[in-house]
This record gives structure tokens, C-alpha cells and sequence, in this order.
């Protein structure tokens, strides 16, 4: 639910589709676009023709955007924001500044007027926010189009030291039975208003008319806790997608990646104290970096009608060497009309 804006500013024009952001028509390639209004950062930044949407590509969420980039969001993924976007024939410059909950893994201001029961609460405006900036250069090798894209981004919120929840946690062990949740055994005393900054790299390239490869690098800081998408630290993933052009099957895509993830050392220690996060966490660690291999099959069955079958295998789940491996398969089936 947002207002969007876009200035041309003369020159070469391009066609828009019909899709879920935009309405079909033409824009001039170098123009400037205002957006403000409730929407996902993940719908400015950090963009990737073949690895990006999970209504139609692949499932894990590396594969969505950066697991190291925790972005201002609810828990559902949406938040209020604006971003401002300049566009050239050659590059991009994408900068966004949205609202972060009050609470880890909470629900924003604006879901206590879009949600029923109403729940949720920003926190101190200029002190509870997601800003992101990106820079997105554009080349071709041989008439194949490739995109380089260098994202950075700063946060402050409430987050909690891990350093200080592990120093507390070592004096004061958490309970056996305190049950599960995102953060229950953070201690309040952890918690203050800091800074959490990372950076990352996004590339693809079409091989061919059917084949295009892509990967992600990212990093954080890894001093404080994760307030609202992952507990990765650092990770790294490659892959590669293939439309069924060469097998006849028009419209079908298949997927294959890779990706490594892990923990920072201040993450390590506040895991093995006993500590949870978002996600992880069990009481100890016997840390190790986190394997995920994952493939699809999109199958075009009608019009816009596919179906997918998914398979990913992961090895040191949560980080953890005494976990795992898992196998998770999964199928969708997506219509869009």
C-alpha cells in the first residue's frame, strides 16, 4: 500500500509490464522515482533475475535476498518506508529508510490499523530504523546482459549486545524448560539503542539465451543480535538456472545452488552459553558453518498456471556439527490471473 512517483528525464524510453508493482505503459530509461508507503525493502534493493522470487524460483531464503541484511520489517515482511531511485541507461542508485518494530520479530505501527486483533508498535522513530543504500552497475559480454550490485546498510534498534547476553547467560544460566521464541533467553539488561552495519555484493549473468548464473556475498558487523530476518553473519551462494528451451519444454525452468553461511565469534559464544536468536540456538554449540544445496523444477502447465518441485539438503543446521543432515522437499503450485 504505497504512492509511487517517477520523473523521466528525457531520452531513450523502455516498456513496462503489467505486474504486481507496476502498471504497463512506458517510462524514460533515466528518470527518478519517489516511493513512499508500506511495502518490503527487498522490493528496491537487492534485486536478482534468477534468484529473487519465491512464488516462482528458488525456496530458501538466501535465494530471496541477503540473509546478512537485517532489513526493517514486521514479521510478515512489510513495513513503512520510502526509497528514492535513480536510474541511467548503465547504472542505478537505489537508497530506503524504514521503520523497525519495537519488539524482536514484532509487528509494526502500522498493523495496529491492518491487523485484527491490532497488535504491533514502532519504536522511537529516530531511533528505531532500517536504512539501505545500492549501487547497481550494468555491462554485457558478448550481447549477454549482466548486473553487479553493491548493497550497504546501517540499522538501529533495540538490540541486544551478544557479548553482554552471553556474560549474563554464563553467570546466570538460562532454564532447561524456558521454552521456545525468537530471543526468549535475551536478558531486557542487554538490550540498548546500537548501530548494526553490513555490506553485500549481488551478480548475475546471462550465459545464454537459457542459461544465467548468479551469486551473493554478505557480511555484518556480528556484534548484536538479529532483530528481524536471519542469524547469519557471513554467507556466500552460487547457482545456476536454466530454462527448458533445450529439452522442449517452453516455459519450464530448472535451479541448482549453493550455500555457505555462519556465525560470528561473538554469535558462537552467546549460542554455546545457551543462548537463542531468531532462529537458532539449542542450548550449545559445536559450531560449524551452515551447507544448504537446493534444486528445483518450475513445470509451465497452462498459461500461468506452474507447478515446482523443490529438494534442498543441509548439513550443520543452525550451525551446529550435532545437528542434521536434513533433507526438505517441498512443491508449490502458483496461478496468477
Amino acid at each position: 500500500m504505497f504512492i509511487r512517483q517517477t520523473i523521466g528525464l528525457g531520452g531513450q524510453q523502455e516498456g513496462v509490464p503489467d505486474d504486481q508493482l507496476t502498471l504497463e505503459g512506458k517510462r524514460d530509461i533515466s528518470r527518478l522515482t519517489f516511493t513512499i508507503g508500506r511495502l518490503s525493502p527487498l522490493d528496491i534493493c537487492d534485486n536478482n533475475t534468477y534468484a529473487h522470487d519465491q512464488h516462482t524460483q528458488f525456496m530458501n531464503w538466501a535465494m530471496m535476498g541477503n540473509l546478512t541484511w537485517d532489513y526493517g520489517q514486521n514479521t510478515v515482511g512489510y513495513t513503512t518506508g520510502f526509497a528514492v531511485e535513480l536510474n541511467q541507461p548503465k547504472w542505478a542508485l537505489h537508497y530506503g529508510f524504514f521503520q523497525m518494530p519495537r519488539d524482536k520479530n514484532g509487528f509494526t505501527g502500522d498493523d495496529q490499523y491492518l491487523t485484527w486483533p491490532h497488535r504491533g508498535a514502532y519504536g522511537p522513530f529516530f531511533r528505531a530504523w532500517g536504512m539501505m543504500a545500492e549501487f547497481e552497475r550494468r555491462y554485457s559480454v558478448n550481447d549477454h546482459p549482466g548486473v553487479i550490485r553493491f548493497l550497504t546498510w546501517l540499522d538501529e534498534a533495540n538490540f541486544a549486545s551478544y557479548r553482554v547476553a552471553t556474560a549474563i547467560l554464563l553467570a546466570k544460566p538460562p532454564h532447561p524448560n524456558i521454552g521456545q521464541g525468537s530471543g526468549v533467553t535475551i536478558p531486557d539488561s542487554a538490550r540498548a539503542f546500537r548501530h548494526k552495519y553490513g555490506f553485500g555484493l549481488n551478480w548475475e549473468q546471462e550465459v545464454s539465451k537459457s542459461v544465467g548464473l548468479f551469486s551473493r556475498l554478505g557480511r555484518t558487523d556480528g556484534h548484536n543480535d538479529t532483530f528481524t530476518f536471519t542469524d547469519v553473519d557471513w554467507s556466500a551462494s552460487v547457482g545456476v538456472s536454466v530454462k527448458g528451451d533445450a529439452w522442449r519444454r517452453h516455459g519450464d525452468t530448472w535451479g541448482l545452488a549453493c550455500i555457505v553461511s555462519g556465525a560470528s565469534r561473538d554469535n558462537q559464544q552467546f549460542l554455546k552459553a545457551g543462548g537463542t536468536d531468531m532462529l537458532d540456538g539449542d542450548g550449545t554449540l559445536n559450531y560449524e558453518p551452515e551447507k544448504v544445496l537446493e534444486t528445483y523444477y518450475d513445470f509451465h502447465l497452462w498459461k500461468t498456471f506452474h507447478a515446482t518441485l523443490d529438494y534442498q539438503f543441509v548439513a550443520n543446521p543452525a550451525f551446529n556439527r550435532d545437528r542434521g543432515p536434513v533433507s526438505i522437499f517441498g512443491a508449490r503450485l502458483h496461478w496468477e490471473f
